[in-house]
């Protein structure tokens, strides 16, 4: 009795404990960093890590893995708004890069390696027909699109019949004289 009154007493602060550090931590409290993408021969990144100095948000570059600084790679400006800055670059190379982001107060806001691929991003062919969506239909029943009261009158007889067969099949060979 003292024990479970003792946990009744301590449960709401160690609630409390549990439930704290977790609402504290929210999205405000996440690093932003950058986020980078590819989609065929254009990298672009994204980031909320910078804010506008003097009109400008910041600069993006793109590193290859001989290069190191800002200055040396291929360089393009953030463009966006308070919430999400972007840059982008077009025609790149197969190969891996570096992408560094630097904001216009000077504090780098990240780093990300990309991986550029040498074949072309897959193309959907129109000219498909979807996969069905409730699978393979297969024997009447899973032909049969309209599961109405009539269709499940004729499987619940199908059903029936088959019970009352193997009984009087069962019954049958269990006695062989009745019929």
């Amino acid at each position: 009795m003292h024990t479970s009154h003792h946990l009744l007493r301590s449960g709401p602060a160690l609630a409390a404990a549990v439930v704290l550090p977790v609402a504290l931590a929210g999205p405000s409290a996440a690093a932003p960093g950058i986020s980078v993408s590819t989609t065929g021969s254009t990298v672009s990144v994204v980031t909320s890590a910078c804010s506008e100095t003097n009109g400008n948000w910041g600069t993006a570059a793109l590193l290859t893995g001989k290069q190191s600084t800002l200055a040396e790679g291929r360089q393009a400006a953030l463009a966006g708004t308070a919430e999400r800055q972007s840059a982008a670059w077009k025609g790149v190379r197969p190969g891996t890069y570096t992408v560094l982001v630097v904001c216009s107060d000077g504090s780098a806001a990240g780093s990300q390696a990309v991986t550029v691929s040498s074949r072309p991003a897959p193309k959907t062919a129109s000219s498909a027909s979807p996969a069905p969506a409730r699978g393979v239909l297969s024997g009447l029943a899973g032909a049969a699109r309209d599961h109405g009261p009539l269709t499940l009158g004729v499987g619940a007889a199908v059903v029936g019949t088959g019970i009352v067969a193997t009984a009087w099949y069962l019954r049958r060979r269990a006695k062989p004289y009745r019929l």
